[in-house]
């Protein structure tokens, strides 16, 4: 896999890959940026959960039509020393539907554990949880 970030001034890049989409990225005016898009880490988060949501997703294809809601909130804690790297990252899955708990905790770790690339590629620890229905699940 290749991704081709081209610079656009300033501290702004615009980042392609072979799927064709592009990507814009920004700094912060922190770090000398105009924020006119995401971060790099804001999208290394996104990509976390997006992978992980796509893994769930898919090992409950049979049970999509029941739920209603998935959003996945991702809170990740950082170094405070150069390089400020993701040191963890908590999931936060909040699912909404007819489903039992058991299955979405099956897929969230399958997800992680076994399918997700992403997680596969940070060192950060990361953990989970799940509100069903607007209620705390415990890992079962």
């Amino acid at each position: 896999m290749q991704i081709t970030a081209k610079w656009q001034g300033g501290r702004a890049f615009e980042a392609v890959g072979a799927s064709g989409y592009k990507m814009a990225m920004d700094a912060t005016s922190n770090y000398g940026g105009n924020g006119q898009a995401p971060t790099p880490t804001e999208m290394l988060l996104s990509a976390l959960a997006g992978c992980i949501g796509i893994d769930v997703t898919m090992i409950l294809k049979p049970h999509l039509e029941k739920i209603t809601k998935l959003d996945i909130v991702v809170d990740g804690t950082r170094r405070e020393e150069m390089p400020t790297a993701f040191t963890a990252a908590h999931l936060t899955f909040k699912v909404d539907g007819d489903i039992d708990a058991h299955k979405v905790w099956r897929a969230i770790k399958l997800g992680e554990e076994k399918y997700c690339a992403v997680s596969a590629s940070l060192k950060a620890d990361i953990t989970h949880s799940l509100i069903l229905n607007g209620e705390n699940m415990p890992f079962e």
